[in-house]
């Protein structure tokens, strides 16, 4: 039996279902989430769906998250776009006596009873239009509109090497089967308000930059007050750099005071950064990766071996 069926038959069976991801979600995390929750109400309207994970406010255009409670632990657990447990945006995973994982990040983790790992694929989002593709699931225009957000967004608006034929393939069948505003799709992800172009004016001129090409920005919770914008806002502006000539890898790091660390995302353009993330116990692509760290000396230790990694990089090239 294939992948796609059996994760069909898992849910078909199940009464209730739970849809979790990743701490931070980023569109490619909710909207696999919210897409697929969509996608198993429109296929089996009486079954109970949930969404839960803390919500991100700039993404809440994607729809509505649940609260987690102990009731939803007799179902059927479904995490999506979490490659390793200790990043799973839920209290706990043990109660849940079946728990599917669909990924498209390099493994780290087992820790489902029935796993699905495509690191070849653009996004999550990808994967679950892969899914209905293969199954009896049934996709509607909302679920669609959801889902064309979330790979659009992992994938850059397709300028990632991981948009492949494939890819364009699932998106044009997906664009002329259903009926996505892909304007609105653009506008949600894209607009935003003046004091976020302020703040990225001030990261522009802030990176400090190795001298093999790793360029780092360390902002405080001051910094933050001072341009009125959360914690989450420094991450989601990192693609915003891409192609900056002087930098091959560059990296915010934002200290969040709730969880008293310093929230770190990482981008390269050429240096494979997921194993030195993964050696401080974040992880992610191969070029886009993150990690959480609690103090200013695992970060210069971070910074250095970075460095290390594109030195390494630009001998070999």
């Amino acid at each position: 039996m294939s992948i796609y069926k059996k994760i069909y038959s898992e849910i078909k069976k199940a009464k209730k279902i739970v849809l979790a991801r990743h701490i931070g979600p980023d569109p490619d995390a909710l909207g696999s989430t919210l897409g697929l929750k969509e996608i198993i109400l429109n296929t089996f309207p009486k079954k109970e769906v949930y969404v839960v994970g803390a919500p991100a406010s700039k993404f809440r255009f994607l729809g509505t998250l649940d609260k987690f409670e102990s009731h939803m632990q007799d179902g059927l657990l479904i995490v999506m776009d979490t490659p390793n447990i200790k990043r799973i945006d839920i209290p706990d995973i043990k109660n849940f006596e079946k728990i599917i994982k669909i990924d498209h990040h390099p493994f780290i983790d087992k820790y489902g009873t029935l796993e699905w790992i495509d690191d070849s694929s653009s996004s999550t989002c990808e994967m679950i239009m892969d899914l209905v593709s293969n199954t009896k699931l049934k996709m509607n225009s909302k679920a669609a509109s959801i889902l064309y957000a979330g790979l659009v967004s992992d994938t850059d608006r397709f300028m990632f090497k991981t948009a492949s034929s494939k890819t364009f393939l699932a998106v044009s069948e997906l664009l002329e089967e259903y009926d996505v505003d892909i304007t609105k799709v653009y506008d949600n992800l894209y607009m935003r308000p003046y004091k976020e172009i302020k703040f990225q004016g001030y990261l522009a001129q802030n990176f400090k930059i190795t001298p093999n090409k790793v360029g780092y920005i360390i902002i405080s919770e001051d910094i933050l007050n001072e341009y009125n914008v959360d914690v989450a806002t420094p991450g989601n502006m990192i693609n915003n750099f891409n192609y900056v000539e002087q930098m091959l890898v560059w990296t915010t790091i934002t200290f969040d005071k709730d969880a008293n660390c310093f929230r770190i995302s990482i981008r390269s353009r050429g240096p494979v950064i997921n194993e030195v993330a993964a050696k401080y116990g974040g992880g992610g692509h191969q070029r886009a990766s993150g990690v959480r760290l609690e103090n200013v000396e695992d970060i210069k230790k971070l910074i250095m071996d970075l460095d290390l990694v594109s030195a390494d990089y630009m001998q070999k090239k």
